[in-house]
This record gives C-alpha cells, sequence and structure tokens, in this order.
C-alpha cells in the first residue's frame, strides 16, 4: 500500500461509487420498503375489518343460542338438538377467529418492521430501538468492560454502532453481533461473512419471517440457562420407574372412574353392596403404592423440574426462529455450515424445541390447581420429570448448535440489513504486510448522511503517525471515530461507509473518552496513562523482534495526548508513547490543539505527517467546512468562541 496521506472532502450526496449517488441509491430501500409497509397495512385493514365481523357473528350466535334455548328447551316449539347448532358454530368461528387475530399480529408486526427501516434510512433510527448491554451475559458485559475501544468509538450505548447495526431476536444474535464488534476476527472468517452478508442481502422475505417469527417481538431465549441445563448430567437413573408409574396410574385411573361410575348409581351393572367399598380400598392401596414409588425420588425430581424454570423460557421463539431457518437454502459456505447445526438425530430443531416448548407447559401447569389434586393418582409430575430427561438425553448435545446458528444467522441477518439499507457503502479489500489503511471518501456511519463531510486519507509504509491539529469543533474527534468505527465494521464483515478501504487486518486502541473515578481515587490523567499502557502491551503483545506486528497490525487513535499535565510532562511523555507505539509496528493518527507536538522528535524521518482542520468566523459565527488539509493548523478558535457566548476574555 502506497504511504502518506491523500485529503479529499466529498459530501454525502456527491458519488460514492459508480454513477450512483447516496440519495438515489438510498432510494432503492426506500421505495421497497414503502410498498411492502403498503401491503402489510393494507391486508391488516382487511384483517382488522374481518376480525370485528366475526366479532358481530359471535355475539349473533350467542343471541341464537339463546333464542333456541328458550324454545326448544322451554317452550318446546322446536326440536332440543338445535340448542347444539349455535354452540358449533360459536366454537368453529372462535377458531376462525384466532386464525384471524394471529394473521392481524404478523402484519402489524411486519409493517412495524418496515416503518423501522424507512426510520434508520432516513437517518431518525436513534432511540427506537434501544440495545442494553445490562440484560446480556455477564461474559459479553466483561468484554464490553475491558474493550480499548468500544465507549470510545460509540459502539455501545444509545445511538451507538450496536443499536442502528442489530436486527436479533434472540439473546444470543444480539450477543453474538456485540462480540463481533468487540473481537475483530480474521480475514478468512472476514471473509466468509462477507460471503454470506452479500447472499442474504437481498432476502428481504427470509429476513421478513425471522423478523416476525413467535408470537411477539420482544428479544427472548435465555441462552445461558438453557446451555446450562442442556448440559447437565441425568440424576434420574431408576429406568423402570417411568413404566412402574405408567402401569399404577393407569391403574388408579381405571379405579377411580370406577369408583365414581359406582357412587352415581351403578350404572356399570348389578354389582353387590359392598362394590364400592373394594373399589375404592383397591384405589387407595394403588395410592400408598404410587406413593411409596414417587417418594424416594421427590427432591431428584424436583431438581430436574425445578432447574427447567429459566431454562424453558420463550422456546417457542427459539422453535420459530429454528423453522424458518430450516425452510431455507444456502449457497455460501458459511450459511452452509450454519444450516448443518440445525438437525439432531434426523429430527429438525425446530420440531425438538417445540416439543420441550410443550414440556415446559406442561411442567408450567402443575401448578393448576385440578392437576394438583391428580397428580399423585396419575403420576403428572413423574411422567413429566422423565420426559425432561429423556429430551435432554436425546437432544442435549445439540442445544449449543442450535443456539450458535440461530445467533449466527441473526448477527449475519443485521449486517445483510445494513448492507441493503446502505447501498453506496462497499466490502472492504484486506491487503498483506505491515499495518496500513487507504480509504477514500470515508465517512462515519453513525452521522445523517445529509450532514455527513468525507474525507480520504492514507497511513502505511513510511508514514506510521497523522498528527491533526485545528481548532474546537473542527472534525479532529469525528474524524478519528470515523476510522475507528469503519475499521470495527471492516473486521466484522460488514459493508464500510467509505468508496473505498483497503487495509490489513488490524487491533484498534483507542483513547478519546477518559474519564477520572472518584470510586476509584483515579484522575482523568490517570485513568488516561493507564489507557495508554493497555494501548502499548497490545502493540508491543503483536509485535516480533523486529517491530513488525506479526499477530496483526495495532492502530491507535488519541486524542489530546496527555492533556492533563503540563506543556513540558506532555511533550515528553507524548514523543515517548507514539516512538514507543511506532517501533512496535503500529500506525495511528493522534490529534492536539497544541502546536508544540507538530515538532514531535524522535520519529524517523516521514513516519509522521501533519494534517489539519480549519475554520473562519463569518458574520459572528464559527463555520467549519470539515474537510481534511495538509499541514499544521495556524489558529486556533479557543478565545474566539469564549468571546462569541459573552466572556470578557
Amino acid at each position: 500500500m502506497s504511504e502518506g496521506v491523500r485529503a479529499e472532502s466529498v459530501l454525502s450526496g456527491s458519488p460514492a461509487g459508480g454513477s450512483m449517488t447516496v440519495d438515489s441509491a438510498m432510494a432503492v430501500p426506500m421505495e421497497e420498503y414503502r410498498r411492502r409497509l403498503k401491503g402489510h397495512e393494507e391486508r391488516a385493514a382487511r384483517l382488522k375489518a374481518g376480525q370485528l365481523w366475526l366479532g358481530y357473528v359471535r355475539l349473533a350466535l350467542v343471541a341464537g343460542f339463546l333464542a333456541a334455548a328458550w324454545y326448544g328447551l322451554f317452550l318446546r316449539e322446536v326440536p332440543r338438538w338445535w340448542v347444539t347448532v349455535p354452540m358449533v358454530l360459536f366454537v368453529a368461528v372462535g377458531v376462525w377467529l384466532g386464525r384471524v387475530s394471529r394473521r392481524l399480529g404478523v402484519e402489524r408486526r411486519a409493517a412495524e418492521i418496515y416503518r423501522l427501516g424507512m426510520a434508520r434510512v432516513e437517518d431518525r433510527w436513534v432511540g427506537l430501538e434501544e440495545r442494553s448491554v445490562g440484560v446480556l451475559s455477564a461474559e459479553v458485559r466483561g468484554k464490553v468492560a475491558a474493550s480499548l475501544y468500544a465507549g470510545d468509538l460509540d459502539i455501545v450505548g444509545r445511538g451507538g454502532m450496536f443499536e442502528l447495526l442489530c436486527r436479533a431476536r434472540s439473546r444470543m444474535g444480539e450477543e453474538t453481533l456485540l462480540t463481533w464488534l468487540l473481537e475483530l476476527a480474521g480475514v478468512g472468517e472476514i471473509l466468509q461473512r462477507q460471503a454470506a452478508v452479500e447472499e442474504l442481502r437481498g432476502r428481504l422475505e427470509f429476513r421478513e419471517r425471522m423478523a416476525v417469527a413467535g408470537e411477539s417481538v420482544a428479544v427472548g431465549v435465555e441462552a445461558a440457562a438453557l446451555r446450562e441445563w442442556a448440559a447437565a448430567e441425568d440424576v434420574l437413573t431408576q429406568r423402570w420407574m417411568p413404566w412402574v408409574a405408567g402401569v399404577l396410574a393407569v391403574v388408579a385411573g381405571m379405579l377411580g372412574v370406577a369408583v365414581i361410575l359406582l357412587m352415581a348409581g351403578g350404572s356399570m351393572g348389578p354389582v353387590g353392596p359392598g362394590a364400592t367399598s373394594e373399589a375404592v380400598g383397591m384405589l387407595l392401596v394403588v395410592l400408598l403404592a404410587e406413593a411409596g414409588v414417587r417418594r424416594p425420588f421427590e427432591k431428584t425430581m424436583e431438581a430436574v423440574l425445578g432447574g427447567s424454570d429459566e431454562a424453558l423460557k420463550n422456546l417457542q421463539l427459539l422453535a420459530a426462529l429454528l423453522e424458518v431457518m430450516e425452510g431455507e437454502s444456502f449457497q455460501s459456505e458459511r450459511l452452509r455450515e450454519i444450516a448443518g447445526k440445525l438437525r439432531s438425530h434426523a429430527v429438525a430443531g425446530s420440531a425438538a424445541i417445540g416439543r420441550l416448548a410443550r414440556l415446559g407447559e406442561w411442567r408450567d401447569s402443575m401448578d393448576n390447581m385440578i392437576l394438583k389434586a391428580v397428580n399423585l393418582p396419575l403420576m403428572y409430575s413423574v411422567q413429566v420429570a422423565w420426559a425432561v430427561q429423556r429430551w435432554r438425553r436425546r437432544h442435549g448435545a445439540a442445544v449449543g448448535l442450535w443456539l450458535e446458528a440461530v445467533g449466527e444467522m441473526e448477527a449475519l441477518l443485521s449486517l445483510a440489513t445494513y448492507a441493503y439499507e446502505h447501498p453506496g457503502d462497499v466490502f472492504p479489500e484486506f491487503v498483506e504486510g505491515e499495518a496500513a489503511l487507504e480509504a477514500e471518501a470515508i465517512g462515519h456511519p453513525l452521522i445523517a448522511a445529509t450532514k455527513c463531510v468525507r474525507n480520504s486519507l492514507r497511513m502505511g509504509g513510511e508514514t506510521r503517525v497523522l498528527l491533526i491539529s485545528g481548532s474546537n469543533m473542527s472534525g479532529k474527534s469525528t474524524l478519528m471515530r470515523t476510522v475507528g468505527v469503519n475499521t470495527v465494521l471492516a473486521m466484522c464483515g460488514a459493508t464500510v461507509r467509505a468508496r473505498r478501504l483497503r487495509l490489513t487486518p488490524l487491533r484498534i486502541g483507542a483513547s478519546l473518552v477518559v474519564n477520572d473515578s472518584l470510586q476509584e481515587g483515579h484522575s482523568r490523567f490517570y485513568a488516561e496513562i493507564e489507557k495508554l499502557g493497555r494501548i502499548c502491551a497490545l502493540a508491543d503483545s503483536c509485535a516480533d523482534g523486529e517491530g513488525k506486528n506479526s499477530g496483526g497490525g495495532v492502530m491507535f487513535l488519541l486524542d489530546e495526548l496527555l492533556q492533563g499535565t503540563n506543556s513540558k510532562d506532555r511533550m515528553v511523555g507524548a514523543e515517548g508513547v507514539v516512538r514507543a507505539l511506532v517501533e512496535a509496528g503500529a500506525m495511528g493518527i493522534v490529534t492536539t490543539h497544541d502546536l508544540a507536538l507538530a515538532q514531535m522528535s524522535g520519529l524517523a524521518p516521514g513516519a509522521m505527517r501533519n494534517m489539519h482542520f480549519q475554520d473562519e468566523i463569518v458574520d459572528g459565527q464559527m463555520r467549519f467546512d470539515f474537510t481534511l488539509r495538509e499541514g499544521v493548523a495556524m489558529k486556533s478558535n479557543g478565545v474566539e468562541l469564549m468571546r462569541l457566548i459573552g466572556l470578557k476574555v
């Protein structure tokens, strides 16, 4: 990759690739979303009208039932069986109404999906689908806390990249996507993801079915609890128990029916006067036998059933997602791998999970008062506990694969949706060699397209550091975030906001947002140098003995380096940190207000290139063009800004 930096400003409305402008490219998803939204709204309106009409029919059938009962049962002017006609029709209409209501829910959810999609295309998406990291697993939260760039580059939080990208319905999908954003992949993995994203980009029907699967739009499925439960060892080892319990339940049921019939009047035929007492006695003996069989294993069964409470929540959503995935055929290698994880012992994952969901419902029904009354004679809890354990023994090993498959598919669908909604964005190109990056017309994906100003730059070869000077609010930090977040997207397999992006595999260390800590007693300066130490350690870990990045290139992004100390210490410290990073084979961007840093020494000739942003005051207002230029900034606007807001300086 060629060395140096080229400055070029391209407004978002100007060509971003070929002859298609960004505005005209965005019209494609907007038109398709608008067309689909209209179709779903029209179908929802028809279903709503049908739902209302069926409601009136049911009311009419209630009136018909009352009339038939009056004329048939009381006045006896019509046959009594007429009363069954409105009853049967009422049940049939109720079933029909249930189907219409479910379909109406699907149409409404689909319509909302396209409304949100249009909002994303029009840059109105912030806050509409907030994604909280706090509800994810402790492992993923730990990765966020340990990341050297997640907070600095707005990966997480309100209005961050995770919120913009994530379309997942399950916790697995959320955690997989966020992990991809935090743990940058190797080139082979990235290329597989790119191929999968390209294949999924135009599959709107598949994406829609995944988005509306299940009974609600809520995110569900407790993956961690389900994995732990599926991996647990069998605790019910008495294989004779379900057979004995089944026989005793049948005998108890038959005796119970006999007792009821005998007590109702001996409708079973001629019987002796002691037949009822004999049947009751036999039933009591069977119940005692059942209690004797069940009692030694009560705690074990409670462990099986109790441990399933969290694991068996929201499995209908998981089954629905698996069923949609099973109905698709794929071409790319990564998607075929995912499809290969969807079966267990020749049983479709959706069918197996559906069965487990029903077992969960049976488990929940044990709290019903009627079932509590017949639990012992029917050995209901015993049969459910053994059914749950049999399912786990047969399919438990596949649960992790199913969860992994759903998580990966949802993460890929999130990237594919983003690629579809931003057709002007491109896949990055990867090259070999020392850390390097070449960006043409690169822009920040979180800035509205109508406001985004793009720049072009290069790092690599002799040029290891871009030192960017400029006044407040001129665009220095935004440029670093632009480069950083697009690198994150590139390294997770997504498209990037650029006309072209060529780079080596890069790991990122950023110090843009640093805060003090009252709880830990750390000043901002201490927090900054602690983070700089971690970035230097990252670069050292990737460097071999000759200062070349053997473990993957490192790109550092340092905003207002060491501004929390005096100018002398700042100069010495900044030179030392940058020199150490460059000697370890890293490259990066440093921004500063301190023009003394522009004369940083200790680097090889040509290793640092000075760039700047500038501003001007027009009619008492500060104006910025956010265009990257060669050289050092020759003025600052701090005093002017203070005067503009009325400070007497």
